[in-house]
């Protein structure tokens, strides 16, 4: 399939992962960069090829032959965000843009090298899950956004959903990493805001980031 192709069906899926934003052909041109007649134009085309289903007006639906596709995508472009993270220490935003020119260039059988060397991780640097060989995702996701954490209970970074690279920097430079723990202070229900604790740090996050970063409860 092309890289328009992949891209294509990848933003679908990924949309669909996050209940606030849909899938209708105009989300997905912008999310791509493209016009909504292109987006439109696509869309039908890989309705012929069973990909998925369009209907005019309607959200955007994969077939389970455009999932396997995407997760397949997915999967691959994780190992590479995993394999340069650890290799080269690379920041989360340079893994991410690396990854994306990868993903199209790489074989089934690199693809399951390239997890066997690094000991088959379940997820990625940002914290996403990486599906298997099959295509399947076999962890479960219990992590809730930052915004909806309990004040005074403690959690543990789990994912960092963007791919924004000052987000990236923000997080680095102030300890908001994969697998650190924070402590919840307050939170600001009024004025969307979040205080938090991290080692031995305090910092106030507004919306824009306390729905990007999602905690799971420490033990």
């Amino acid at each position: 399939m092309s890289v328009a192709t992949e891209n294509f069906i990848k933003a679908i899926y990924n949309n669909n992962s996050h209940d606030a934003r849909n899938t209708k052909p105009g989300n997905i041109a912008k999310k791509l960069g493209i016009s909504n007649a292109a987006a439109t134009d696509m869309a039908k085309k890989l309705a012929i090829k069973d990909l998925l289903h369009y209907e005019k007006y309607q959200e955007l639906q994969l077939t389970d032959k455009g999932k396997k596709m995407a997760l397949n995508v997915i999967r691959k472009h994780r190992l590479w965000e995993a394999f340069l993270f650890k290799m080269f220490d690379m920041s989360l935003h340079d893994i991410h843009r690396e990854a994306e020119l990868l993903e199209h260039q790489t074989s089934d059988l690199l693809a399951n090298k390239i997890s066997e060397y690094l000991g088959n991780p379940k997820f990625d640097p940002h914290g996403d899950p990486i599906p298997n060989s099959e295509g399947e995702i076999t962890t479960t996701d219990t992590s809730i956004p930052l915004s909806n954490a309990v004040e005074g209970k403690k959690y543990v970074i789990s994912r960092l959903t963007s791919d924004d690279k000052e987000f990236f920097e923000f997080c680095a430079h102030h300890k908001l990493k994969y697998g650190n723990e924070i402590k919840v202070s307050k939170q600001f229900k009024n004025n969307k805001m979040t205080e938090l604790s991290v080692e031995n740090n305090t910092i106030l996050l507004n919306e824009d980031f306390t729905t990007l970063i999602y905690v799971n409860e420490a033990n």
